[in-house]
């Protein structure tokens, strides 16, 4: 099999000033890709800015032979979103591939949550991949053609102590993100999200005995393959993590059916309602609804 190339494709990666972003922009780059590499460069918690660490990362995909700018835009606003767009149309006059990674960290308790803690983390992760998308978006369906990458997170899917902002936003662009697939599907943009367990400054004090495995250049390559003209899926979730790829999905039991329920039904039958046996996995709400349509059917007949 032929190695797979990302030659004539344009990518912004949010967050690319260390970490995970830096691997997905350094391998992209070394396919061939043109990368504006996008980081505000500031702290865990999203204070601050710095050029340094977009600039560093973008000179070295240039000393290596690649094609690579900096950007220090914040994607927490629409201007920002609308200003690393713009970069890349300016450079290179198109853009092909999104990764929307950059994140913070400002965790507490529930309890203890407060606005100053839950606003930021939201405009940084779930606004962020909007107002990056938006203006890709457009440009994505005037060519006919884009992949779009979501960072979410198992404290999103399955929810982690301390991290109800985190989890709220992370979950939220699993939501994004199949929206995106459905409403891109005839355009030929495609959007699928990741679940990355990896050694980063916002995780190196959390992972314990898993931090040298889970190196972020082992999350890149399925970034890449889910950016690549031949990636087939759209609207799914992978998790990565030390090498090992998984795939997420949103399961449905078969559940209990009555046109007369009660509630002492659901009572009385919960353990069927929950039985996962035979689930299903529905692509969207309209396989939702057949399937429903099916049980109503076969009800009646």
């Amino acid at each position: 099999m032929s190695a797979l190339s990302f030659e004539n494709r344009v990518a912004i990666v949010t967050g690319a000033g260390g970490g995970l972003g830096r691997e997905h922009a350094l391998l992209l780059a070394s396919r061939g890709a043109q990368v504006v590499v996008n980081d505000l460069g500031g702290a865990v918690d999203g204070s601050g800015s710095d050029l340094g660490p977009a600039a560093r990362v973008a000179k070295e995909i240039n000393d290596a032979g690649g094609v690579a700018v900096a950007d220090g835009n914040s994607v927490s606003s629409p201007e920002g979103g609308e200003a690393i767009v713009q970069r890349a149309i300016d450079e290179w006059g198109r853009i092909d591939i999104v990764i929307n990674n950059a994140g913070i960290l400002r965790d507490k308790t529930f309890q203890s949550m407060t606005q100053d803690l839950l606003d930021p983390v939201i405009d940084v992760h779930l606004k962020g991949a909007f107002y990056v998308t938006r203006p890709a978006w457009v440009k994505m369906r005037e060519q006919r053609y884009g992949r779009i990458v979501n960072t979410a997170s198992a404290s999103g899917i399955l929810g982690n102590f301390g991290q109800s902002n985190y989890g709220a936003a992370k979950m939220g662009l699993v939501g994004l993100t199949r929206v995106l697939a459905a409403e891109g599907a005839k355009y030929g943009i495609r959007a699928n999200v990741i679940a990355p367990v990896a050694r980063t400054r916002m995780t190196e004090d959390l992972l314990g005995p898993l931090a040298d495995k889970v190196r972020p250049e082992l999350v890149a390559p399925i970034v890449a393959w889910l950016c690549h003209e031949d990636c087939p899926v759209t609207g799914e979730i992978y998790s990565a993590g030390g090498g090992r790829i998984a795939r997420y999905f949103i399961g449905l039991t078969r559940g209990y059916y009555n046109p007369t329920l009660t509630l002492e039904d659901v009572r009385d039958h919960f353990g069927q309602i929950r039985d996962e046996a035979d689930y299903l996995v529905p692509g969207g709400v309209p396989e939702e609804f057949a399937e429903l349509a099916r049980v109503f059917r076969e009800h009646d007949a």
